[in-house]
């Protein structure tokens, strides 16, 4: 393994996942690519991070970002984990990335630095270890795009192209992408410790979880239950945030739920056009497990799934410790209604609350949803009271309920402006529409144009800006012959 001193790019990396138990992780080394080639970088979060820009995209710094060697204090590893896929259990792990370490920043946040498309690892099972170019941007253009509506997410430094081909159904231009995360502590991280580890090694991780995320709770009079609170507190508001913007995971697998609350792999994830709780975009979500709807029914199974974990930590009797897990996990329910109502009264411009407002907000999708309406589009149009162009507007049901919105917004103390300017703060002018996306995810991977990507990029930096920018970017896809389709692109 080539190891350079490189501290002078601004790499200040600690190990502290390294100091658990040796179950959780795997030391590796780095897998070299042939011509690595930096195709995208994020500077502004570079900044963050306090990286030198000029020197992480300098030669040398491009062969960090492509796993060729690894920077001062750096001890890579891949780690394990376990997780429901699709309901059903299995061995997982870090079969394609590596974690270099934990950046401290110079806010004195403590962040996640993993290479993901990196090589094989002890948990590839089979596989070759790499990632293809277009998955990998698209990766780095969604968490960018949560980023930018103030979503919990992973985000994504930069992506190297590697000078190799990948095979999958073709060959496919190889890359690498750098993920930073509050950390990669997942469900099914927990899972994996409660199912192949031992008790004091799952208490270890628990330890750690807490110390990384929830210090303010480490005294608790009961630490492991609090650690589950705080769990399900960041998963409800999660979720909300969700479903508020119409975000499709696609792939809600329990190894891919962290518990810092933020969103993690992006894979067939996809945003809504049409409302439709239905809605499901993955090629290999057959039965809509993970559609839109769904999305917060499936966070509680896996928040249950987390529970079962835990429960050796939360009571020695067995049949003590279910019960105190079940008492919490009844309490998701109700924290994730009254984030994601709220957020819907945002969205309409109210700012107090009254009992009929769920009656109000779920009147409002029904009639979207028999209209075919654009969920983005339709808050865009209340926002700037443009109600022109959509047959749902000129329906008697929509009218009738827009007069009861209005007395609605009557009833309390703000002012129309104000209404106004809470709904310009809470409906994003555009999201990445699934067209928008492919057209620059093929430019770049077709023509090594990335203009088309750089461009999308800029407009969704700030979807609340309602510039004049953002206009073309508000149109939804022509009619399609069939239903728009993701896959996984591992």
């Amino acid at each position: 393994m080539n190891k350079k001193e490189l501290t002078h790019t601004g790499w200040q990396l600690e190990n502290s996942y390294s100091r658990l138990p040796e179950v959780f992780y795997r030391k590796i080394t780095v897998h070299p690519v042939k011509s690595p080639k930096l195709v995208i970088f994020n500077e502004a979060l570079a900044e963050k991070l306090g990286l030198d820009s000029a020197e992480i995209t300098a030669e040398d710094g491009v062969a960090i970002l492509a796993g060729n060697q690894i920077p001062e204090g750096s001890t890579p590893i891949a780690q394990a984990y376990a997780g429901h896929q699709f309901g059903n259990f299995t061995m997982l792990g870090d079969g394609r990335a590596l974690l270099i370490g934990e950046q401290l920043t110079p806010s004195g946040k403590r962040l996640d630095i993993q290479l993901k498309g990196s090589g094989r690892t002890p948990y590839s099972r089979g596989g070759d270890g790499r990632a293809a170019l277009r998955p990998m941007l698209r990766e780095y253009l969604i968490s960018e795009a949560m980023h930018g509506l103030g979503i919990p997410t992973t985000r994504s430094l930069s992506v190297v192209e590697t000078g190799e081909m990948v095979r999958r159904e073709t060959a496919l231009p190889g890359a690498v992408m750098t993920r930073i995360a509050d950390s990669h502590l997942r469900v099914g991280t927990f899972q994996y410790a409660a199912r192949f580890g031992t008790k004091e090694d799952l208490k270890a991780l628990a330890d750690y979880a807490l110390e990384r995320h929830f210090p303010h709770v480490q005294d608790a009079s009961h630490p492991y239950l609090a650690l589950f609170q705080e769990v399900i507190k960041q998963q409800a508001a999660l979720l909300a945030k969700w479903q508020l913007v119409g975000f499709i995971h696609g792939v809600m697998n329990t190894d891919n739920m962290a518990i810092s609350g933020e969103t993690i792999d992006y894979g067939p994830c996809a945003f809504m056009d049409s409302y439709d709780p239905k809605t499901v975009f993955s090629s290999i979500d057959v039965q809509g497990r993970y559609a839109y709807g769904n999305q917060p029914m499936i966070a509680g199974w896996n928040l249950a799934r987390f529970a079962e974990s835990l429960l050796p930590l939360l009571h020695d009797t067995p049949e003590e410790a279910v019960n105190m897990a079940q008492e919490e996990l009844t309490s998701y329910v109700e924290q994730f209604q009254n984030h994601w109502l709220s957020g819907m009264r945002k969205k309409l411009g109210i700012f107090n609350e009254e009992a009929e407002d769920s009656t109000l907000v779920e009147a409002l999708l029904n009639l979207m949803h028999q209209h075919d309406a654009d969920y983005t589009n339709l808050f865009r149009a209340l926002t700037f009271t443009k109600l022109q162009g959509s047959e749902l507007f000129e329906t008697p049901e929509f009218k009738e309920w827009r007069s009861s919105w209005q007395a609605r917004l009557e009833r309390q103390e703000e002012s129309q402006e104000e209404s106004q300017q809470l709904m310009l703060n809470n409906n994003p002018a555009i999201i990445p529409r699934n067209h928008r996306v492919e057209e620059a995810l093929a430019a770049a991977e077709f023509q090594g144009d990335y203009s088309v990507l750089h461009r999308l990029l800029t407009v969704l930096a700030d979807p609340y800006a309602h510039s004049a920018e953002q206009e073309a970017y508000t149109e939804p896809p022509e009619p399609t012959n069939g239903p728009y389709q993701t896959f996984c692109g591992t």
